[in-house]
């Protein structure tokens, strides 16, 4: 994994739930963009106007908890976060965010100093996650979980194992 990634940072709390990140009344939607317009909504109605692609999350405890839709992870993607700092992340939502591509470091100590609506840097071939002159490093992440998020989720990287 070489990808660095450069962003705005957003904010959000403990136990964002996947019906927050997207409401269930959206779950009709069919594209990632229209997807995207109601992400995080209903937690800050500004988010899909201030994020932009590239963009991080910095979380708090247990984030993507509740049900195991991959639409939350879909609609993060497509309003322009490129990654999630995280205190910790809920199981499914943090395996469904491989699977798709999207980045989930868990780094409490950044979850928590990380400043909002500053620029941040994150370098996933060595984990950190670096604001102004302050750095941090992320727990590790498997051999196949770097695999799959360096292909860009589960698909292109069974694609790329298959020589397809």
């Amino acid at each position: 994994m070489s990808t660095d990634i450069e962003g705005i940072v957003h904010r959000f709390g403990d136990e964002v739930n996947t019906d927050v990140i997207l409401p269930g009344r959206y779950l009709s939607l069919r594209t990632p963009e229209e997807l995207g317009r109601h992400c995080l909504e209903g937690l800050d109605p500004s988010f899909v106007t201030r994020v932009r692609p590239g963009d991080i999350l910095a979380v708090g405890r247990n984030f993507g908890c509740g049900s195991s839709r991959e639409h939350a992870v879909i609609a993060l993607k497509a309003a322009g976060v490129a990654a999630i700092v995280a205190h910790s992340a809920a199981r499914i939502f943090f395996r469904n965010a491989v699977n798709l591509g999207l980045p989930v470091l868990l780094c409490p100590e950044a979850a928590d100093a990380l400043e909002p609506g500053s620029p941040a840097r994150i370098t996933l071939a060595s984990l950190q996650i670096a604001q102004g002159t302050r750095l941090w490093h992320a727990s590790p992440l498997g051999d196949e979980v770097r695999a799959i998020l360096a292909a860009g989720g589960l698909v292109p990287r069974v694609r790329i194992a298959l020589g397809a």
